[in-house]
């Protein structure tokens, strides 16, 4: 019964703070560019911001799994960003430069401990991490419709509210979840932990694996919406391709399950990664708008599959005293290296070849971390 409490609890705190990002994280460059910094400054300060989430992710891992705080930094990662939104409807653009930097030092670590709570109560709870991640991408869906519900009647710089309001109601559920993933502290060194998961030669080139396939993310996180246009698509038409990418990941997470209790975690990555290069391949052949809509069913075979088998992989290989610092590393290159790497080639040869140029890189990239992920399966039957 308590681990049906629990798991309840982590669905409602997914659900929230996927319906707060959902609503506020898409809309905050079009928010800079409102207050009075530039575009192209509003570029390079999201890079940064990325660099620095790299940076802090493994230290924020290693101090959760050294002294099991995992609720304590849960809480900080929700409530100091949404806080500091507040700030970012102040025409000073030092103090929203200043309050973004800090959003990105405590966020960045939210979605790795949350992850690690996930998995530690999806294992008691005998259910998969999927249903419980799933919870998160309804929540983004509903919150990016809601966004646009809520901008068409008030202000820009007035979106920190119900961000603020979705993110606190999220932090008070934290505080009702159990403290049993937080004993047995364990004396694990910074260098020490990250050494023993990159000394595991599977885990390095899982890692090398889900760059080359995540890095093709950014074709649709950051140019998809332009690609689409390109093609001849209207806003009307990106909207419902958005709604349906983000709804196809509940049902691919929630079936997560069974697809990784039938073939196993690598043959799971290895299928996902496919789908990945069919989704690429597809638009860089057919580059019609009505194609372009349909195939964002394919998103949920590609990253929701993707993301699951491979949180729940990397929690198999660190084992329970590396939890938070597995899913850090991972977080590291999965989203901040590879969106870095991305954003800076997709968008180069956006520019400079076009969509299609951008489409057809990403399918040799998604195949070549296909490649890497049919070698790991290989060698992981061998060594079974």
């Amino acid at each position: 019964m308590e681990a049906r409490t629990e798991l309840l609890k982590l669905r409602l705190l997914y659900l929230l703070t996927g319906l707060a990002g959902g609503l506020f994280n898409p809309y905050l460059t079009t928010l800079f560019v409102h207050q009075g910094i530039g575009a192209n400054l509003v570029g390079v300060l999201m890079s940064i911001g990325t660099l620095l989430s790299i940076i802090v992710q493994p230290v924020w891992g290693l101090l959760v799994d050294r002294y099991r705080q995992t609720k304590l930094v849960l809480l900080l990662s929700i409530c100091v960003p949404a806080s500091l939104s507040f700030f970012y409807g102040f025409k000073y653009v030092a103090v929203i430069i200043m309050a973004y930097f800090l959003s990105i030092i405590f966020q960045s670590t939210q979605s790795p401990v949350a992850d690690s709570y996930a998995v530690s109560a999806a294992q008691k709870g005998r259910t998969s991490y999927g249903t419980i991640r799933s919870l998160g991408s309804l929540g983004t869906a509903l919150g990016g419709y809601a966004g646009g519900l809520y901008l068409s009647r008030f202000g820009i710089s007035q979106l920190w509210m119900p961000f603020l309001a979705l993110s606190l109601a999220g932090a008070a559920t934290v505080l009702t979840l159990s403290r049993s993933t937080e004993r047995n502290a364990s004396a694990i060194s910074l260098t020490q932990g990250i050494r023993e998961l990159l000394g595991n030669r599977l885990f390095l080139m899982f890692l090398v694996a889900c760059f080359f396939v995540n890095q093709t993310l950014t074709a649709y996180n950051s140019f998809f919406v332009l690609a689409f246009q390109d093609a001849g698509g209207s806003y009307s038409l990106v909207g419902t391709a958005l709604l349906l990418a983000s709804l196809t990941n509940i049902p691919s997470m929630l079936l997560a399950a069974r697809i990784l209790r039938s073939i196993g975690h690598e043959r799971t990555l290895l299928l996902a990664a496919f789908f990945y290069a069919l989704r690429w391949g597809i638009q860089w052949l057919f580059p019609v708008p009505a194609v372009m809509v349909g195939i964002q069913v394919l998103h949920g075979l590609s990253f929701g599959l993707f993301y699951v088998a491979a949180v729940e992989y990397v929690a198999q290989a660190s084992g329970k005293k590396m939890q938070a610092t597995g899913q850090s590393v991972f977080n590291m290159v999965f989203s901040g290296l590879g969106g870095i790497v991305g954003n800076l080639l997709n968008g180069y040869l956006f520019y400079s070849g076009g969509a299609q140029m951008m489409y057809l890189a990403c399918t040799v990239s998604a195949l070549i971390g296909a490649g890497m992920l049919y070698w790991i399966n290989r060698k992981s039957k061998l060594s079974s």
